[in-house]
């Protein structure tokens, strides 16, 4: 079958960086289905693997990790799916990634695509949305089914026009909580005021002026999207005492903990390959989470964060959309979808 993979992680101005390649078509086994892939999605993560190491594969390593598409095939010890299922999910980072023809993946972290959205649209959703469900709902425990008392409660949203800020925002606003999200460039500005984030600071600037500009005091949640090290002491200086922070982003130096003390603030990490990568017991949980989702966007209480379309699926297209989302000026989500 076809597929885009790499030998050499090069820059991706390099031809070599992603190519086209055949690889043999897997067959399920156990819990897998084989999904025909209609389109998928580029995220930060695809570049990140891919980015220049002193490193070659003598297989090549197929990228790609969000997706969407059409059950072909199911292992002998499926349930969920069948034949014919329209699906989106966001892998395995631990196996061979999307960016092909068919690719095989655990049952229990798919979900049924929303019937009210095409492919492309479906495959925007996946990686961000169980990044941004399990930030808000896991690691910062706050109680989606509490509107009423979370109405009282703030979350500052660092970085919300991306992909997962983009979702973020959503679902901060449909449990109740007042949110406030950073922007720093008009588009994206307008974009996170469009997707309902009630204030909008520069995350450029300081964080305690600017909520004091809003007679903000401080905020009970805090999910930082962008620049942990950078944004450290900000955060610590506004989030209240038994405040939450969770960030997605890895630090490169050590960070001073002990600013969080006095506060008995809580610091937590989400990343949503966990589950896939140590099939914890709790794996299937992130099917429950995409069924809910595609709830959710069906009876219109979500929307897609689908900006750009690209097409189709091959190596040329893919090294164009990884060089948008190398710029890190991004907002909403790239696709690249057969034609």
């Amino acid at each position: 079958m076809k597929a885009v993979g790499l030998y050499k992680y090069l820059p991706i101005e390099k031809e070599e960086s992603l190519i086209d390649v055949q690889v043999e078509k897997p067959t399920p086994t156990k819990r897998d289905i084989l999904v025909k892939i209609k389109a998928v999605s580029i995220n930060p993560v695809d570049v990140k693997v891919r980015a220049p190491k002193d490193k070659e594969e003598t297989e090549p390593r197929i990228l790609g990790w969000d997706a969407s598409g059409v059950v072909e095939e199911i292992g002998p010890d499926c349930t969920m799916f069948k034949p014919g299922d329209e699906v989106f999910y966001s892998g395995d980072l631990t196996r061979p990634g999307t960016y092909s023809e068919y690719h095989l993946v655990d049952e229990r972290i798919v979900g049924l695509k929303p019937k009210s959205l095409n492919f492309a649209q479906s495959a925007a959703l996946p990686l961000t949305s169980i990044t941004a469900w399990e930030s808000l709902f896991d690691r910062l425990m706050i109680d989606i089914n509490n509107y009423e008392e979370n109405q009282s409660k703030s979350i500052l949203i660092i970085g919300g026009a991306g992909g997962v800020g983009s979702i973020a925002i959503q679902l901060a606003k449909m449990a109740g909580l007042q949110v406030i999200a950073t922007a720093s460039r008009e588009e994206s500005k307008q974009w996170v005021n469009k997707l309902g984030a009630d204030y909008i600071i520069n995350h450029h600037e300081n964080f305690r002026t600017q909520l004091q500009d809003h007679d903000i005091k401080g905020v009970e949640y805090i999910l930082c999207l962008n620049e942990t090290e950078q944004h450290w002491q900000n955060m610590a200086d506004i989030i209240f005492p038994q405040g939450r922070i969770c960030s997605i982003v890895e630090m490169a130096n050590p960070i001073d903990l002990t600013a969080l003390k006095n506060k008995s603030v809580t610091f937590v990490w989400e990343f949503m390959f966990t589950r896939s990568m140590y099939e914890t017991p709790d794996m299937i949980k992130q099917h429950e989470l995409l069924s809910k989702l595609s709830k959710l966007i069906d009876d219109g209480k979500v929307t897609t964060t689908l900006t750009e379309t690209l097409r189709p699926i091959n190596a040329e297209t893919l090294r164009k959309a990884h060089k948008i989302v190398e710029t890190g000026s991004m907002i909403g989500k790239i696709v690249v979808e057969n034609e």
